[in-house]
């Protein structure tokens, strides 16, 4: 994948909108009558209080120990960016807990202790165990976080992981168990050359020796030279443990004849002249960050058969502890475990390891935009692998059950991978599967308000992005001056600015427009008034002259007004089997609306076309359409002249033959609800509805802001479907971000 350029104004709006942070807690009981008070706190609240007190283990059934960790610093080594302080890590942390939710569904508190003294630290921490199922700490200086790992390790009993050190060192350690496979080496006889000396690069050796490569095999360097018995300067008790006797002194002597190079370290610390001087088939695991010790393109100029991986997303054999932590603490939660030991952390290893050696998914190929397979390119799994969460966690489980750690085993390991499928989010992957086909398609986007600063926002960062050509219909001065204003002066050279006064095209739009409006009351200077005048208008022309290959719009206007104006280029109505279809996302569930924009008051035959634009939107999404025809009656009862037109859709598309499945009249919590469909074992459905089609139109929009409003979803749409291009609306309240995803449907949506 392309490296995504991120602007700082970006990434401060993306922290800062729509509210400040990254993440917010809320209940998951209700919370709502004088009873749900009484059994959240006072009084029920005590029964579980004494119950844990009698048997503290119980805490883990009563409370959110069990599935919480607490990401926790000091900020003395944020990133790359030295010590910052414990405020100024925070972002960090509340990423680190948005990670851990993403990827695994562990919930996840960053906290942030303002202090340097070790013992200080150590016992705040201690103190908080309780609350905690696990702790991760991150971003703590060397060698402070060796001495706060292992006391805290030592004193409490919950896992406490340092990913610094051991998430780089269970990346590395499934990356190069392919790469040595590949190469016909065993870990065993292998040469290992370590630059690095500080948390990550020790922790790598001691979990590498733990699986099997010999000390006197591995050579550790700093910024010294080379660490062996009897060396005074610069050392410390870790690094002490890997010194080694021998009478190479400097890293470009110790890479000669090496097998495998691990850098940690800083930028340009190896030359090409090292390489060339390692054993056949070397491999290079140069990690350093943001720029590695020696880039892939200079490693293969000067050895072909050389397997490299770095840090980075935009060369193959990215290692990414995203691939580890969320996992790792996902297994030994799930077994209620007093640690995460080498046992559990080698386990993660091989299953990562593992995974890489089989066939990748159709949708993982697709977000990364070329097919992967098992090779020098591909020896490490990519972080969005749908696969990861139900085959590491067991793993690791598994692991920390052989070795005493599990207070709770797994006794159904089947039931349990099964359960873990089902704890992800499904409408990531499939707004990732919209992204890539997106991204594939590299569409120049209509963005027809020009004038609105989020709209400029969204538009450069879907250029930004590599979704493709950003087209903003405005004055050339007026924009320039907007996204000055907003911190992106430098953005007007990428993007294209384009309106009636700098385009050869007007007098064709004009043209065409005569052509299509004259009989409806147009005359030459209404005409002319539209085409130069009004940008929505001006937009759908030249989408439907070819210069831009979606349009999006929506963010000043009324929707009505929108696809009114839409509607003198296009064929964008009922007559033409025209509906707009809307996604509902919520808590992981993703429910398309129709129709929300197009038809007012549609009979059988018209909710019959709905149904089949909705199922086809549904099926570009990557999901099997299940379509409900909703209303307040359930087949039949209670009856109703208005619910009558519902169950005669389903007729309708019994006799077109569709494909899909279909069924109605039914009331929203059948048509959404497993259990209450069971009452109807006759129903074609089976499963809950992905497409709910209602009555009318102001029922859809009043569906849809209700959910925005009172729940917190996230809405996409109103999408177009049945008009021969690309065009989607969107709402007058969205966010640049919001823009922006629409524009990713568009762009996904052509062709």
């Amino acid at each position: 994948m392309s490296k995504t350029r991120v602007t700082p104004e970006e990434a401060l709006a993306f922290h800062l909108e729509p509210t400040p942070g990254k993440f917010e807690v809320t209940a998951t009981v209700p919370m709502t009558t004088q009873r749900d008070l009484s059994l959240a706190y006072s009084p029920g609240v005590a029964v579980p209080c004494e119950a844990i007190a009698e048997d503290p283990e119980t805490a883990y059934d009563y409370t959110n120990k069990g599935n919480l960790v607490a990401v926790i610093s000091n900020g003395t080594a944020v990133l790359g960016l030295g010590n910052l302080g414990a405020l100024a890590s925070k972002p960090v942390m509340e990423g680190k807990a948005v990670l851990f939710k993403r990827f695994a569904d562990v919930n996840s508190i960053d906290i942030e202790l303002d202090t340097e003294d070790t013992d200080a630290f150590v016992d705040a921490v201690k103190l908080m165990g309780p609350t905690f199922g696990g702790i991760n700490l991150e971003d703590i200086k060397a060698p402070e976080c060796f001495i706060i790992e292992q006391r805290l390790k030592e004193e409490m009993d919950i896992p406490v992981f340092h990913d610094d050190q051991h998430g780089t060192a269970v990346i590395c350690a499934a990356g190069l168990l392919n790469a040595l496979k590949l190469s016909n080496k065993k870990i065993e006889d292998v040469r290992i050359v370590l630059n690095g000396a500080g948390a990550a690069g020790i922790a790598c050796l001691e979990l590498l020796k733990a699986m099997g490569a010999k000390h006197q095999n591995c050579i550790m360097c700093d910024t010294k030279g080379v660490i062996y018995q009897g060396r005074t300067e610069g050392m410390n008790q870790w690094k002490s443990a890997h010194a080694v006797s021998t009478e190479l002194r400097t890293l470009e002597e110790a890479m000669k004849g090496a097998d495998v190079f691990l850098g940690v370290s800083v930028k340009g610390a190896v030359t090409q002249e090292m390489v060339v001087s390692m054993a056949d088939d070397p491999v290079i695991f140069a990690m350093a960050n943001p720029d590695p010790e020696i880039t892939p393109e200079d490693a293969h100029e000067v050895r072909p058969d050389a397997i490299v991986a770095t840090g980075r997303s935009d060369y193959p054999n990215q290692v990414n502890n995203v691939l580890g932590f969320p996992y790792l603490f996902r297994g030994a939660l799930d077994i209620n475990a007093r640690a995460i030991n080498d046992e559990m952390k080698i386990a993660c290893a091989h299953a990562l390891a593992n995974l890489a050696r089989e066939d990748v998914p159709d949708e993982v190929a697709l977000a990364y935009g070329k097919n992967l397979s098992f090779g020098r390119d591909y020896i490490i799994p990519t972080p969005f692998d749908p696969r990861l969460i139900h085959r590491v966690p067991p793993a690791v489980a598994q692991a920390g059950m052989n070795t005493g750690a599990a207070r709770r085993p797994i006794i159904d390991m089947e039931a349990y991978e099964l359960s873990l499928k089902s704890r992800m989010d499904p409408t990531a992957s499939i707004l990732r599967g919209i992204n890539a086909r997106a991204r594939a398609n590299q569409a120049r986007m209509i963005f027809a308000e020009g004038d609105d600063p989020r709209v400029l926002r969204a538009a450069v960062m879907y250029q930004r992005a590599g979704f493709g050509k950003a087209l903003v219909v405005g004055r050339e001065d007026d924009v320039k001056a907007k996204l000055e204003a907003a911190g992106l002066e430098d953005a007007h050279r990428q993007i294209e600015i384009v309106n009636a006064a700098n385009t050869q095209h007007l007098e064709t739009y004009k043209q065409f427009l005569y052509d299509r409006l004259h009989r409806r009351g147009f005359d030459r200077q209404d005409i002319h008034r539209l085409a130069a005048r009004d940008r929505h208008v001006f937009s759908a022309l030249m989408l439907q002259h070819g210069h831009g290959d979606g349009l999006v719009t929506g963010a000043t206007r009324k929707s009505a007004h929108i696809l009114d104006r839409i509607n003198h280029v296009f064929d964008a109505d009922k007559d033409h089997g025209v509906a707009g279809i809307t996604a509902v996302l919520h808590k992981g569930r993703i429910v398309f609306i129709a129709d929300t924009i197009v038809n007012e008051w549609p009979d059988e035959e018209d909710l019959a076309n709905i149904a089949e634009r909705a199922a086809t939107v549904a099926q570009n999404m990557g999901l099997e359409p299940r379509v409900a025809f909703v209303s307040f009656s359930t087949f039949g009862y209670p009856v109703s002249e208005r619910a009558d037109k519902m169950a005669k859709a389903a007729d309708v598309l019994d006799r077109r033959g569709v494909s899909f499945e279909y069924e109605g009249e039914m009331t929203v919590d059948v048509a959404l609800n497993s259990l209450a469909q069971e009452a109807y074992p006759f129903s074609r459905l089976t499963g809950p509805a992905n497409i709910l089609i209602v009555p009318a139109r102001h029922s859809a929009s009043i569906s849809v802001k209700l959910m925005q409003e009172m729940a917190g979803a996230t809405v996409i749409g109103p999408i177009l479907a049945g008009v021969d291009r690309s065009i989607q609306i969107c709402s007058t309240v969205s966010t640049a971000n919001d823009i922006l995803n629409m524009a990713v449907l568009a762009a996904c949506e052509v062709g």
